[in-house]
């Protein structure tokens, strides 16, 4: 095991760069004063995260849902280690190379047969619906519309931490709470699951629609606000009332896209297609930081114009990054060559057999499962950190969050693993105490 290990101002034994770099990093999601040490990591492989001290845990959490293929696959690694030699980066202010172009060209045949065929590269999740955002409210705008400045929302959502991201999530949520008075004003309210919703939802449109450029959704599956999934319908909803209420549609699939929720994409499964799709986490395999936002041709031909006031004027500086492409290429390489939506559906009916027998447990409220996605939603969550601790001491990695336990294992886990993922999940919430 490499690198030294030293005990470093109360920390414990461990790597030294671990006690020595510690107390100055700010760790995500974290009351840094009450959290649990975060576990040092040493390397990954496949579905394995190796910790300094020597322990492996098998990852039920693909780093956030990123790792679709597995950590350290060998063909998303050569590709990266080829594009490192020859350009690792280069702006794309007036600058292009072949990796966003072949990227762009791939994306939007993916997307087939719908309108999407506009491709604008960013370096995060959030910073993709900060763009979807921005070119809804400057789509009208470019029309001539200058009353269409708000974004329709629903409750249970997320989108992000950005700014623009927390004013279209959830306002109740734990994530943004602190920052009310500072977001923009948007309007959130309940999906369209059932005739009262779908009711209450056209009713703020026939009252404000002037002032709506757009909605945003995730479609089929709520990921960060609780893991709650809906079916088509109150997409094909969404979708009817943004054609009679002259709306925007924007989905954000940076969860659900490349796989996870059973397809390819969700819109796809729905059979309804967005103006505006936002794509990030498994983009790359989980390997480099990119994003994009997509766009239908209806939404860029109003920004082609004569006038340089109409154009988009965002450009996130390691936009494209060429190393970043060059994984993602790779990751839609191993798409088109490996089965990975074959994998996804027995990864689903092992969820669906492992995870039921929680259901009879004291203090479960829901198990449900979609795609490579498994949730246990119980009542009530009283010590997450002494959870995740002892799903640490079954040997896998899970984070629950809220009231929720998930599983979101990349795509190419083996059946074994995933077994110990569900068998832990079933031990260590029988033994919970309430």
């Amino acid at each position: 095991m490499s690198g030294n290990t030293s005990k470093n101002k109360g920390l414990g034994t461990g790597p030294d760069w671990y006690g020595a770099g510690l107390p100055h990093i700010w760790l995500p999601y974290a009351q840094m004063k009450t959290a649990a040490p975060p576990l040092a990591v040493e390397a990954t492989r496949g579905s394995r995260i190796i910790l300094a001290d020597g322990r492996e845990l098998i990852d039920g959490m693909a780093s956030w849902w990123t790792a679709c293929h597995g950590y350290n696959h060998p063909h998303i690694r050569a590709a990266v280690e080829r594009q490192l030699a020859q350009m690792p980066h280069v702006m794309l202010g007036g600058l292009v190379h072949e990796q966003a172009l072949t990227l762009a060209r791939r994306l939007t045949a993916l997307l087939g047969p719908s309108d999407l065929d506009r491709v604008f590269f960013s370096d995060s999740g959030s910073v993709a619906v900060e763009v979807a955002l921005k070119m809804a409210v400057q789509y009208w705008r470019n029309r001539g519309v200058r009353s269409k400045i708000r974004i329709v929302a629903f409750n249970g959502g997320y989108h992000g931490d950005t700014t623009g991201a927390m004013a279209v999530s959830d306002p109740e949520s734990s994530f943004h709470v602190a920052f009310r008075g500072l977001l923009a004003e948007q309007i959130v309210v309940d999906l369209p699951i059932d005739e009262a919703r779908t009711a209450a939802l056209e009713a703020v449109l026939r009252r404000r629609g002037d002032e709506i450029a757009a909605f945003i959704v995730e479609p089929l599956v709520q990921g960060a606000g609780g893991m709650r999934f809906h079916d088509a319908r109150v997409l094909h909803i969404l979708r009817d009332f943004a054609d009679r209420y002259g709306l925007l549609l924007i989905f954000d699939e940076i969860f659900t896209g490349f796989g996870r929720s059973g397809a390819m994409f969700a819109f796809e499964e729905a059979g309804v297609a967005p103006d505006i799709l936002t794509l990030s986490k498994a983009l790359t395999g989980g390997t480099l930081p990119l994003a994009a936002t997509v766009a239908a041709r209806r939404i860029f031909d109003a920004f082609w114009s004569d006038d340089p006031l109409k154009a988009l004027m965002h450009g996130p500086t390691f936009m494209a990054n060429a190393l970043a492409c060059a994984a993602a290429n790779a990751s839609l390489d191993l798409f088109e060559r490996e089965p990975r939506l074959d994998q996804v559906a027995k990864i689903a009916a092992a969820l669906r057999h492992g995870l039921e027998p929680c259901r009879r447990l004291p203090g479960i409220a829901d198990v449900r499962v979609k795609g490579a996605i498994g949730v246990i939603e119980l009542d009530r969550i009283d010590n997450v950190n002494a959870l995740r601790q002892s799903f640490v001491n079954e040997g896998v990695f899970i984070r629950p969050f809220d009231s929720i336990v998930y599983l979101t294992p990349a795509f190419t886990i083996a059946e074994s693993e995933l077994d110990l993922l569900m068998t832990a999940i079933r031990r260590v919430l029988a033994q919970r105490r309430r």
